[in-house]
């Protein structure tokens, strides 16, 4: 895939310092962090490090990565190591793949309330698969999957859904044998909707309850008892959106699958068009009309507007497990699994090495050679050495 032409940070750095006097009353710390860390990434603001070629001894300095998860640059080295990480787990059936979606009405209020209502989405969207899953009528077993959240729709404004990966099946309850789901469609999805949206509002319930949810701004009459229950009748009517899509296999596709959604930010560096007198143009793919491919241009303010709702709390974790696959009784459980499954075992890991060569990072521009770390250096640093690096190269 060839380099973007135009990424986020490009657009920080050419409208962030006046989006931000703008509007600083109105982003926390947090917002202003990733602005800051984005617009430093992979720059001489962060230090970096020395290179050299081992065969023609070219020199040149590299950057550091921000590393910040809300970065489009910085998540494919995450994304590789943690694909890493759950390559000896299993992998040896077909998988599904369920999103539980909040009403549009929703949207706001988790916004106001990220942490807690985003929490909430995972935990009874984890509680319903588990609770559907356990009775004998639907399959009768216990599963375990993989959650991640996603909070943007295509064209960036507020979408709060979760993408739940689950191998097709569980144990039993004696876990003496692996039940197979009696369906091709695993669990039904009116019935899952049905338990998702009791169980979501009874916890918007019990969050009011305690007092554990803020009103601002439009919302501010839902803090009035009242109100904020007539609001939830409101949304009890409706229907809502649980989609399952079919079965898929294989190992090494699941991987392939899996990083479409682990690390993904709100919006790639590859859908953006242009930057020109003021406005940022992106590509987004309609849901509504086909998943036909438009083209949307605004302003830059309301690009980083809605690039910003999508930071999380600090320590968010928007990477989950659950069932058998979660921390505390993963490793017993897939190897439990992969013994009733006849899986083979992966092969055992070659120790790490106490000490390592200088790693080589990228080709050398002039020969094809690798390029090898020599020295890290600070920002100043590389400030300093600028000019003799420069010099250097030239002559």
């Amino acid at each position: 895939m060839k380099p973007p032409t135009l990424e986020v940070a490009d657009i920080i750095r050419s409208a962030g310092d006046s989006f931000i006097g703008r509007n600083q009353s109105h982003l926390g710390w947090q917002q202003l962090k990733v602005l800051r860390a984005i617009k430093h990434c992979r720059t001489a603001a962060l230090g970096g490090h020395l290179d050299q070629c081992s065969r023609c001894g070219h020199r040149a300095i590299s950057f550091f990565s921000c590393r910040d998860r809300h970065c489009p640059k910085c998540q494919t080295n995450a994304r590789n190591q943690w694909l890493a990480a759950r390559s000896d787990e299993l992998r040896g059936v077909s998988y599904f793949h369920v999103v539980f979606t909040l009403p549009h009405e929703l949207s706001a209020l988790a916004l106001q309330n990220k942490r807690a209502i985003y929490d909430l989405l995972f935990q009874t969207s984890a509680a319903t698969l588990s609770e559907i899953a356990a009775d004998p009528k639907h399959l009768g077993a216990e599963i375990g999957f993989l959650s991640v959240l996603h909070t943007w729709g295509q064209n960036l404004q507020a979408h709060p859904h979760v993408h739940c990966v689950i191998p097709a099946g569980g144990l039993s309850p004696d876990r003496s044998r692996w039940i197979h789901p009696k369906h091709h469609f695993f669990l039904p999805v009116r019935v899952l909707s049905r338990v998702f949206r009791g169980k979501f509002v009874s916890g918007l319930k019990r969050l009011f309850r305690k007092k554990k949810l803020r009103f601002h701004g439009n919302l501010r009459h839902l803090s009035e008892a009242k109100l904020f229950h007539c609001f939830l009748r409101q949304l009890f009517r409706q229907d809502w959106v649980v989609y399952a899509k079919p079965p898929f296999g294989g190992p090494e596709y699941v991987l392939q699958y899996l990083a479409r959604y682990t690390h993904r930010v709100a919006i790639s560096n590859h859908r953006l068009i242009s930057l020109a007198d003021g406005e940022v143009t992106f590509r987004w793919k309609d849901y509504a009309h086909g998943n036909k491919k438009r083209k949307m241009a605004v302003t830059t303010d309301e690009f980083l507007r809605r690039f910003l709702l999508h930071v999380l709390p600090r320590g968010f974790v928007r990477i989950r497990h659950f069932g058998f696959l979660s921390a505390p009784r993963r490793r017993k459980s897939i190897a439990v699994c992969r013994r009733l499954l006849a899986l083979a075992l992966p092969r055992p890991r070659s120790p790490t090495p106490t000490a390592t060569p200088p790693t080589a990072t990228w080709p050398c521009p002039c020969c094809g050679g690798a390029m090898k770390i020599m020295e890290k250096l600070t920002a100043r640093q590389i400030h300093l050495r600028s000019a003799e690096w420069n010099s250097m190269n030239s002559s």
